[in-house]
């Protein structure tokens, strides 16, 4: 009796040990050797594999306290992603904040203007992407997307889209591609029904033009203008930008009269109407300008040298302004 009775105090004694350890644990805030403290957690991690990493960087005494406190209260999935320690927590305050998912958002941007092949390389290069559309055509990944279109320039909507790392690239261009389909919906509730275009896609084709030929903002609805008047015309729109585009990745950077009179799908100055599909990722002022355009008689324009433009109603009076700003005479 008398052993047994020393045996169940001794075990009183480690149970209140154990437990007076656990709850200075838990309530004593780490302390990161430098603040803020950044760490990630990678896809597929265990708290016992993240216990043992940020022992090793100084932020838990022992190796495996995480692991038992996540035992102990029954929370052991852990969310990945990139995250910050900006003052001291407790344990109990940091697992929370993994098993929230409590993360510093990563940010990739796609810019207005940019074309597909460029959002894809950005979209390669960001190391907090995980990679996973590698050898995917095209074609499958619109199936993937859903997408009705059977080409993919112009279907990404330009905006800084912040993400968990670890979040796969396909998943980024859903949500990009989900927010353009919203942003040319909300346009084209907007439009004028007057308007020559047959279906959203055709202004989402004019935006992109519009996106491509000027960086103005108080110029764009104006341009959407000129576009607008020669096709209500039957006049060919006669954008360089379309031409570029057509020629692809081997142009270099000047346009020649050979380039203006070879005939590609893309080439406004051989064919009527709109180029097959968008040739840019158009942004909100794009897409509002082509299916608001200005009221205005204008049919063309010429740049200054500037950044904007000067927009004449005849050739006559366009001419006039090329030999000014663009030939200096």
């Amino acid at each position: 009796m008398r052993l047994l009775k020393w045996g169940l105090i001794v075990a009183l004694l480690a149970v209140g040990l154990v437990g007076g350890w656990a709850w200075q644990f838990t309530q004593t805030p780490l302390a990161p050797r430098e603040m803020p403290f950044e760490f990630t957690v990678k896809p597929g991690a265990t708290l016992k594999s993240l216990s043992k990493e940020l022992a090793g960087a100084g932020v838990l005494d022992q190796p495996d306290a995480l692991t038992w406190l996540g035992r102990f209260s029954e929370k052991t999935a852990i969310r990945a992603g990139n995250y910050r320690i900006e003052k001291p927590l407790t344990p109990a305050e940091l697992l929370d904040k993994l098993v929230r998912g409590d993360v510093v958002p990563v940010s990739i941007q796609f810019i207005e203007g940019s074309t597909y092949a460029e959002l894809r390389r950005a979209l390669a290069a960001h190391k907090d992407v995980k990679q996973t559309l590698a050898g995917v055509t095209d074609a499958e990944l619109l199936k993937r997307l859903g997408a009705e279109e059977a080409h993919p320039e112009g279907l990404f909507f330009p905006d800084t889209y912040f993400f968990a790392a670890g979040t796969t690239d396909f998943d980024v261009l859903k949500r990009a591609h989900q927010t353009l389909k919203q942003r040319l919906a909300d346009a084209w509730a907007e439009r004028d029904e007057a308007l020559p275009y047959k279906s959203p896609y055709e202004a989402l084709i004019m935006a992109s033009i519009i996106e491509k030929e000027t960086g103005r903002a108080d110029e764009r609805a104006t341009i959407s203008a000129v576009f607008i008047n020669r096709t209500r015309i039957g006049m060919r729109l006669q954008t360089d930008p379309t031409v570029i585009y057509g020629i692809g990745p081997t142009f270099d950077g000047n346009i020649r009269k050979r380039d203006l009179t070879t005939d590609t799908p893309y080439n406004t100055y051989t064919r009527d109407g709109l180029p097959p599909t968008p040739i840019a990722l158009p942004g909100w002022g794009s897409l509002i300008a082509a299916v608001k355009p200005a009221q205005s008689d204008k049919l063309y324009f010429v740049g200054k040298g500037d950044g904007s433009h000067h927009f004449s109603r005849s050739l006559e009076e366009h001419n006039r302004a090329v030999a000014r700003y663009q030939l200096k005479r």
